[in-house]
């Protein structure tokens, strides 16, 4: 089988109700885009009956690998997908997103060689962003401390992410936190790094609740923020 130009990389925890379905619509809509193609899921610690779901997914279709990391860590999970990925276009997905109109608008910005990643911002001017009122005002404190402590050039690091495999593979590589903070520490290196990075405008809306609450996530968030500082702040 020769390697895909584009490798969707998807970290999954205890998505059982969703995973089939949303795999399947996937498949269809990237085969639609015309480009050889591979779905990577990168379960980590679920509970429920994800595990079982991904190995009926993969035992039918080609296109469709995964493995497991044995522990919840989205961060985790996410680097080694991105790892074990073998499209020279790498897009980070969220198994309740799957938005392939962003796929197309960043396959066609990397394809022109003008830049390294596209970043799809719910905070830009023209995305919409219809998740509760807590949640998007907690994207917006994230993003406006992360400008605060760490410089950061941008509006968001979390959600939607394509990329030129090996322009940023070393930046994954270089990458010391984990967890939900390593989505941001993967972006602000890449500005760091002088890659060229492009913001565009998405739609989030949530087809499910989320998997951690939002409110018990925010003392390991602020935890690893102070790591991140550490790692790369005072540089």
């Amino acid at each position: 089988m020769r390697e895909p130009e584009v490798s969707v990389v998807i970290p999954v925890y205890n998505e059982e109700a969703i995973l089939h379905a949303a795999v399947v619509e996937l498949r269809e809509n990237l085969r639609d885009l015309g480009h050889s193609y591979e779905i990577v899921l990168a379960e980590n610690g679920s509970q429920d009956r994800t595990r079982g779901v991904l190995e009926k997914l993969s035992a039918r279709y080609p296109q469709v690998r995964h493995f497991s990391i044995g522990e919840p860590n989205y961060g985790a999970a996410l680097r080694a997908g991105i790892e074990r990925a073998r499209g020279s276009i790498v897009i980070c997905e969220e198994i309740d997103l799957c938005d392939v109109d962003f796929h197309a608008r960043a396959i066609a910005a990397l394809r022109s060689g003008e830049v390294d990643m596209v970043v799809g911002s719910k905070l830009l001017p023209g995305a919409e962003d219809v998740r509760p009122a807590l949640r998007h005002a907690a994207s917006l404190v994230y993003s406006r401390l992360l400008r605060v402590t760490l410089g950061f050039r941008g509006t968001d690091t979390h959600g939607l992410k394509a990329f030129n495999r090996d322009a940023v593979l070393p930046v994954v590589r270089a990458c010391l936190v984990d967890k939900d903070v390593f989505a941001s520490e993967l972006v602000i290196r890449a500005y760091r790094a002088g890659l060229r990075v492009e913001e565009i405008p998405v739609r989030v809306m949530e087809k499910r609740t989320p998997s951690i609450n939002l409110v018990r996530r925010v003392p390991g968030v602020v935890s690893r923020l102070g790591k991140l500082w550490w790692a790369v702040g005072r540089r």
